[in-house]
């Protein structure tokens, strides 16, 4: 069998009920993009064999994996494609320079408390060295942004995030803050030292990486949403340079420009990072996707 017969026109005759192409009503791009997805799927299906068994196995796979979605999503490479996309994009529109932008990952909770100055995110004890990071939020022009609000998230040295954690030891924006910062553009914080993690043993992500022959870590990170009037609204992380998955993160949020090696000395480590900022064209720029997230 070949994928001609995706092309028969049963097959197309169902696609376009399926999409509602012929109904009245709806919304036309979902009709389309639906076809298409589909019509994909069933090309998939027939390229390679896929059996009954087989087909009713993934679809369970997915089922029971639901929860662990914002995991696969980046695993499997869409989440760093919808980046290159966007990139893509800015290069055609002739969008240059600023920070480069990548994953924003589950596990952001919105909320977290806003303070200013030299920060301390971390609330509870942790058996871990210090991380002091610092830097400046400038421009296209190099000038300082004023009115910043910096977001930032990171694990513990266990690898778990506030409000994700299982062992419900951590209280409640442990490791999370928006920094409020002044006219001059700096921001510094400093916290526990938050360590690499794998996805959770056994898990769906898990089960889908051993699979294809792959693992399921990540190297130690630290993840940024940077916001300021007049600016677009920056989605990125920082991955520890020296750390051994630096070069082979499960969730490909890796980049040039993006791993800064931290100085170390005895149990602390020192990062110095300026952030750069592209102007907005238009307001939506200025705010954040709609993608949904956790809120405490």
């Amino acid at each position: 069998m070949t994928e001609d017969f995706v092309a028969s026109a049963p097959v197309q005759a169902l696609l376009d009920r399926a999409s509602g192409v012929d109904a009245q009503g709806g919304d036309k791009r979902l009709k389309a993009i639906t076809r298409d997805l589909v019509e994909a799927v069933m090309k998939t299906i027939v390229r390679h064999e896929v059996s009954e068994s087989e087909f009713w196995a993934a679809i369970h796979y997915f089922q029971n994996g639901a929860a662990e979605f914002g995991l696969i999503v980046p695993g499997v490479g869409l989440e760093h494609f919808m980046d290159l996309l966007m990139d893509a994009r800015d290069a055609e529109a002739g969008r240059t320079g600023g920070t480069p932008r990548t994953i924003e990952g589950p596990l952001y909770v919105a909320g977290a408390p806003l303070v200013e100055g030299d920060v301390n995110l971390t609330d509870d004890a942790d058996d871990t060295g210090t991380l002091f990071m610092s830097g400046t939020i400038k421009g296209p022009d190099g000038a300082p942004v004023e009115g910043a609000i910096l977001h930032v998230w990171h694990a513990n040295s266990q690898g778990w995030y506030s409000h994700f954690d299982p062992t419900r030891e951590q209280t409640p924006f442990n490791n999370r803050r928006r920094i409020r910062i002044g006219s001059d553009g700096r921001y510094a914080f400093h916290s526990k030292m938050p360590n690499g993690y794998s996805v959770p043993p056994q898990g769906a992500t898990d089960r889908l990486m051993q699979g294809l022959g792959r693992h399921g870590n990540r190297p130690a990170h630290v993840h940024f949403f940077v916001e300021a009037p007049g600016y677009r609204t920056l989605t990125t992380q920082i991955n520890f340079g020296d750390d051994p998955f630096a070069a082979d993160d499960f969730a490909f949020a890796t980049r040039d420009g993006l791993l800064p090696v931290p100085n170390r000395q005895g149990d602390t480590a020192t990062i110095a990072f300026d952030f750069e900022l592209q102007k907005a064209d238009v307001a939506s720029d200025e705010g954040f996707s709609s993608r949904i997230r956790a809120a405490a």
